[in-house]
């Protein structure tokens, strides 16, 4: 009980202190909008922690509605963005902690990446088997599992489709970046040093990637919980409206097709919207990580420690011969 006092005061402060430095900001306070929350950072990091039920029990309605508000939230974006420095100041003191973030983050890129690239195997078969039921068989239906079959129209298989393409789409695009897939307009960066490149891949990360991921973020992770629950919440709408909204707040999860017999399962693209900011977050900070090592150590360490596929032994052939 005493922790839940506790709690539910920490949940009120914040928004107080969310409110006056909003007021703080627009009246052109921006210094102390940002070093206030930045100090705050600290203390709403510890008291989510140590209180998870005011925000992780979804049994509870103002539990889950407390979720939603804070997962796009000035809070949220300040502790992390402070834990992010504090990790990055580790890192520039201890060079092989920095390392050590860039095998660890690159690693699970990969590793995700590699897994669900998968989907795209999983797309063409499906597409294959489709084609022959429907062209060859005349089959209306598919049918798949055992004892209780998974039967659904071919159209909804056909649909479908989309959802292994946004799987490999967002979840792959970290991955695709660590192997050097994504596609380059090198009009300057190839013919610059090596510290240069280093630089420029810094200020990419930093100042693009980053706030592309964090607006993108913002606008869908309301998307997304706007087609799991009702009453809709909003960007624009305070914590204590959506504590008053949580009395009526009930699951309605989006069951909706384009057609009548076609995929209902397209919540999982806004959930997948969300997943892809995560990823090229995670890939963000390696690129930054990874650069400011490379530039510190210089040429020599370029690529260390850099995980990616090859085809063997005829690969290194091709590229010798070219």
């Amino acid at each position: 009980m005493a922790d839940e006092v506790m709690c539910s005061g920490f949940f009120r402060a914040a928004e107080g202190a969310k409110l006056s430095c909003l007021d703080k900001f627009q009246d052109g306070g921006f210094v102390q909008f940002v070093t206030g929350n930045i100090l705050e950072s600290f203390y709403n990091f510890f008291a989510a922690l140590l209180n998870p039920g005011m925000w992780l029990d979804w049994s509870n309605k103002e539990s889950l509605m407390r979720f939603i508000y804070y997962g796009a939230s000035v809070e949220l974006f300040f502790v992390l963005s402070t834990f992010l420095i504090v990790l990055t100041i580790i890192g520039m003191w201890k060079r092989e902690v920095m390392w050590a973030y860039v095998r660890g983050l690159e690693w699970f890129n990969n590793s995700v990446g590699r897994l669900f690239a998968w989907a795209g195997l999983l797309m063409v078969l499906q597409q294959i088997i489709i084609v022959f039921l429907q062209r060859i068989f005349t089959r209306p239906d598919i049918s798949i599992g055992f004892g209780i079959p998974l039967q659904f129209d071919i159209s909804w298989f056909a649909e479908e489709l989309k959802l292994f393409n946004a799987l490999v789409v967002t979840l792959c695009v970290a991955y695709t970046f660590v192997q050097g897939g994504h596609v380059r307009v090198d009009l300057f960066y190839a013919g610059a040093k090596f510290r240069t490149k280093k630089i420029v891949d810094m200020f990419g990360a930093i100042f693009f990637m980053i706030p592309f991921v964090t607006v993108t973020w913002l606008y869908g992770w309301f998307f997304m919980w706007r087609h799991l629950v009702t009453p809709n919440p909003s960007a624009s709408d305070r914590l204590e409206l959506l504590l008053r909204k949580s009395r009526l707040l009930k699951w309605n999860v989006e069951t909706i097709g384009f057609s009548p017999n076609g995929f209902n399962g397209y919540f999982i693209f806004k959930v997948l919207l969300c997943a892809f900011c995560v990823m090229v977050l995670l890939q963000a900070l390696a690129v930054f990580y990874r650069s400011w090592c490379e530039f510190r150590e210089g040429p020599v360490s370029e690529n260390k420690y850099l995980d990616r596929d090859t085809l063997g032994e005829g690969e290194e052939a091709y590229e010798g011969t070219h």
